[in-house]
């Protein structure tokens, strides 16, 4: 399950954007950061952070997550107004 899932739609610029972070226990015992990112309706690109602790790890995704929220994106379903 997914911590967050943003969408950032312009149809004047054409863009339909998607990002989408998660934090997940590996078998190891540590912790791991993934972002996804890309265009609506791809695969898009992932990146994956390992940080020792959970605490660690949701630091991580909230400090990847403010400057998309800055940018524009929008939790996935919401509709701009």
């Amino acid at each position: 399950m997914a911590l967050a899932h943003l969408h950032r739609i312009d149809p004047e610029a054409n863009m339909a954007r998607f990002y989408c972070i998660d934090v997940a226990t590996t078998l190891f015992g540590d912790v791991s950061v993934f972002r996804t990112w890309g265009r609506i309706g791809t695969q898009g690109r992932t990146s994956i952070e390992t940080l020792p602790t959970l605490e660690d790890a949701e630091n991580a995704a909230s400090r990847a997550l403010r400057p998309k929220v800055r940018r524009g994106y929008l939790p996935a379903g919401q509709i701009r107004q």
